[in-house]
């Protein structure tokens, strides 16, 4: 099978983070001073699909880098339910690769009727959301042609991180933020081991905790479009309350590993995921975690755990690729997909 769109636009994703930095900064901070100006008490963020995990990334960075509270939005309550909710005084975010996705589009509209602050972010200049918006910030990401997002989705989470970093009070870009895209560039260096031990695997779980339970959520939905495995995520907190029952010998678990403050507690969680059996993939550059693991992507690299989403995601992107490929699927075209997708 001749190489995927997908696979091709998981390599351009280090060009894609350098061209946000060199020409995005400028329009973020721009963006950020008058939002300051503004003034707002509370977040809601909009989206659907892959870009609903992006705005999970953004919760935790509002709350932990800014101490904003962050609510994700229903965009039911506004285009089933009509809701007239008290606005004022919340920034409303709309994230979506296209721009065109209604549901989100409605309850952009409706907010700034009912007196949010309005910004979206896509990477469509002229697309609907672009247009409705009192702010717009641009992916650069050039066109997407594989239906699974990768190169969209890690230039929504760098766009996001930019976002708070300006709302801070930065205003230039430090050291290991600019390194993002040449550390991005040597994880799509590495190669997976183990892969094909899941060639034939029809569910799995993935699980994190903290700024990458949004890399946990996007390698299922990955997972889900690419192979057609019924995958779940899990914090790795709501793990341990409850759904670990299920686990028993050989059933497939994903562990996202980065440095920081929850590694430790993932490695604690691996330890029982071995007492129970539990056939494990693990996504680190800790070592202790990659020896036990029977599927392995070893992270060449460190770097802080607030930016880790940004690499994690694609070794993930990675394993769902090549796993569909080993499955004889076509990952550019799952069944039943199309780049758009319309809900109200």
């Amino acid at each position: 099978m001749p190489d995927s769109r997908m696979s091709a636009e998981i390599l351009e994703q280090p060009e894609i983070l350098r061209r946000i930095l060199d020409e995005g900064w400028g329009e973020i901070l721009s963006a950020a001073r008058a939002l300051r100006e503004d003034g707002f008490r509370s977040v809601i963020i909009a989206a659907r699909g892959t870009s609903d995990n992006a705005a999970l990334y953004a919760k935790y960075l509002f709350e932990v880098s800014l101490g904003i509270p962050v609510a994700l939005a229903s965009p039911s309550a506004f285009t089933l339910y009509e809701s007239r909710m008290g606005l004022g005084g919340v920034l409303v975010i709309g994230i979506s690769q296209s721009g065109e996705s209604k549901d989100v589009l409605e309850t952009i509209r409706r907010s700034a009727e009912l007196g949010a602050t309005t910004l979206t972010i896509t990477n469509d200049e002229t697309s609907s959301m672009a247009e409705v918006a009192g702010t717009h910030l641009f992916l650069r990401a050039g066109e997407e042609q594989s239906v699974a997002a990768t190169k969209t989705y890690t230039a929504e989470l760098l766009v996001l991180y930019l976002l708070v970093s300006a709302l801070r009070g930065e205003d230039s870009l430090g050291d290991e933020v600019r390194r993002l895209p040449e550390i991005s560039k040597r994880v799509t260096g590495v190669g997976w081991q183990g892969v094909e031990r899941y060639r034939y695997a029809e569910y799995m779980v993935a699980t994190s905790r903290g700024y990458n339970l949004s890399t946990a959520e996007e390698a299922s939905l990955k997972l889900m479009e690419t192979t057609y495995i019924m995958s779940q995520a899990f914090s790795a907190a709501d793990l341990r309350h409850g759904p670990i029952a299920m686990i028993g010998l050989d059933f497939p678990v994903i562990v996202i590993a980065p440095p920081g403050k929850a590694q430790l507690n993932l490695g604690s969680l691996v330890d029982d995921l071995k007492q129970r059996g539990a056939e494990f993939v693990a996504i680190t550059d800790d070592i202790s975690i990659l020896e036990k693991a029977s599927g392995k992507f070893e992270v060449p690299v460190q770097c802080p755990e607030e930016l880790s989403p940004i690499i994690y995601a694609v070794p993930i992107q990675l394993f769902a690729e090549n796993l569909a490929r080993l499955k004889g699927l076509n990952p550019d075209n799952p069944r039943g997909l199309s780049k758009v997708t319309e809900t109200w």
